[in-house]
């Protein structure tokens, strides 16, 4: 049976969709290493795309920056969930890379929050049902990557459950609701959403946590 991705939606277009905004972003991050400050067709070139594909991922020039700005961190957060092969040390790993950096990352983060917000949210091709995400691919990505043991030990629809609803407790949206409507200071709320993805990971996977 073919793996389902990210969006709980399996096939060969939901692929290529990733693969072709991970070349965007790429495209733009190497753009800002080299000091530029790059315009959607310099970075829809040197992605050997269209201005049209790139703003079909990218609403705004800012949203697309901010994306290729946090392409950067990918190198502090991936070695640490890769070291251990037990999911739940994964995970835990996982959270806190992403987490500890949001005092550092903030404003960028809000950044990407208000380029999105209230965009207009495109359709699938092809007649596919749902809808495109407009933020989120590379943390959906990480913790696919660090679910991965779980993979082969959990249906289908039960691991792509459990990483959307990781995705409500890993990222700036949860730390900047529990800053803003809790007063947490960003430690605190780390250990929060650290409690709470184990909690979650406990109870869909029992043994993955024991």
């Amino acid at each position: 049976m073919e793996k389902k991705t990210a969006g709980g939606r399996g096939g060969g277009r939901e692929r290529q969709r990733r693969r072709t905004r991970k070349a965007i972003v790429e495209a733009a991050a190497e753009l800002l290493k080299r000091g530029a400050d790059p315009s959607v067709t310099e970075v829809a070139e040197a992605a050997d795309v269209s201005r049209r594909t790139v703003y079909a991922y990218f609403p705004t020039q800012e949203h697309l920056l901010a994306d290729a700005a946090l392409e950067a961190t990918r190198q502090g957060v991936e070695p640490r969930f890769e070291a251990s092969g037990d999911p739940a040390e994964r995970l835990e790993a996982l959270v806190r890379a992403m987490q500890q950096g949001f005092a550092e990352t903030e404003q960028l983060g809000r950044t990407i929050i208000r380029a999105t917000v209230g965009a207009p949210t495109g359709s699938r091709a092809g007649g596919e049902s749902g809808r495109v995400p407009r933020r989120g691919y590379g943390r959906v990505e990480w913790i696919e990557g660090a679910l991965e043991p779980l993979r082969d030990t959990l249906a289908p629809e039960r691991f792509e459950r459990l990483v959307s609803a990781l995705t409500l407790l890993i990222g700036w949206e949860a730390m900047i609701v529990l800053e803003d409507t809790r007063g947490l200071s960003p430690p605190e709320a780390e250990e929060v959403c650290v409690w709470a993805a184990l909690t979650l990971l406990a109870a869909e996977a029992p043994s993955s946590s024991s």
